[in-house]
């Protein structure tokens, strides 16, 4: 379904005399005065986004792309034209999940066709964002490039600040002194930090040939721009390359945690093992029937034999505690 489209000339988007999907006149409009238009696609059927390729001239191969989702990020340069796609992300914070899109940019020298899957990274606040911004948008196809890139790294940015949250509730609950279950959220944390890991550090290559001024159909004028999306991208890897270095410490933290506490628990179990094990020896030795057999007939035999047992049960129980094993 197409979302919007817009002609923008000089910095500033211009009334249309046509239909939205009238691709051809929209095109003819933005190549009067030296202009663009921005097709704005949510999600396209094949045939919609067929239409809007035979109008461009959008590449067969870009096309099929675009329609399957799924693509790692990369930046393909075809004649006269580019294809970037864009992995997008949001946090579900009660699932600790993080939630993936993909946004497809087709430039030209005189057009923009974005193609958006899943929930994440709308671009209506782009879109605002750059027809508020004259001096941004002077830079035509090159401008909405950029905004959108911002758009979908900051969207990095806000998932990897949950994360490091997430993370540093886990090594709150691993260094407790309670007893904790911490296995299972790690790993999902560290499966959802995979997924930001593969979002994030394929697209650094393009963004460094943005900033670079090296992709020919960006102009070299919008670097300085890119070069803010880089420093972005690469705090937001690095972040993520800290937090599964935490988390894989974190992990075998809980490991140990868990050595302690089995190694604890067996020698309280030998500890009242041994207070049970006493009394029990020594009430055998009484209870076998041998006449001939010391304190056997003796009036104080029995009271003795109690005796005996609850001492040595305490003289056991001082001794374990004093160790720590109690």
């Amino acid at each position: 379904m197409i979302v919007d489209s817009a002609v923008y000339r000089g910095g500033s988007r211009v009334p249309l005399d046509c239909a939205h999907h009238d691709y051809a006149a929209l095109r003819a409009s933005a190549r009067e005065h030296d202009g663009f238009v921005w097709i704005g696609l949510y999600q396209p059927s094949e045939t919609e986004l067929g239409e809007v390729a035979e109008a461009f001239g959008l590449h067969k191969l870009a096309v099929e792309d675009a329609v399957k989702a799924h693509q790692r990020p990369k930046l393909d340069l075809y004649d006269d034209s580019l294809f970037l796609v864009l992995k997008t992300l949001w946090y579900v914070d009660e699932d600790d999940q993080v939630e993936t899109g993909e946004i497809n940019l087709f430039v030209g020298p005189d057009f923009v066709v974005s193609v958006r899957h899943g929930r994440g990274a709308r671009l209506e606040k782009t879109r605002r964002f750059l027809e508020d911004a004259e001096h941004v948008l002077t830079h035509g196809p090159s401008s909405v490039v950029y905004a959108v890139c911002d758009t979908v790294v900051d969207g990095y940015t806000e998932v990897v600040q949950f994360l490091q949250e997430d993370v540093d509730e886990v090594e709150e609950s691993v260094f407790s002194q309670q007893r904790t279950r911490d296995s299972a959220r790690i790993y999902t944390l560290k499966r959802e930090i995979a997924e930001v890991r593969r979002a994030v550090l394929p697209l650094r290559e393009p963004m460094r040939r943005f900033a670079s001024g090296l992709v020919a159909g960006v102009e070299a004028e919008a670097a300085p721009f890119f070069r803010d999306v880089v420093d972005h991208l690469a705090q937001a890897a690095e972040i993520v390359d800290t937090l599964d270095g935490l988390l894989s410490s974190a992990f075998d933290a809980h490991l140990a945690s868990i050595s302690v506490q089995q190694n604890d628990d067996m020698r309280k179990i030998s500890a009242g093992a041994a207070l049970v094990v006493v009394p029990t020896l020594i009430a055998g030795v009484y209870g076998m029937n041998f006449d001939k057999m010391p304190e056997l007939h003796w009036t104080y035999g029995y009271p003795y034999a109690v005796g005996l047992m609850v001492l040595v049960s305490l003289g056991l129980y001082w001794f374990f505690k004093r160790s720590g094993w109690l």
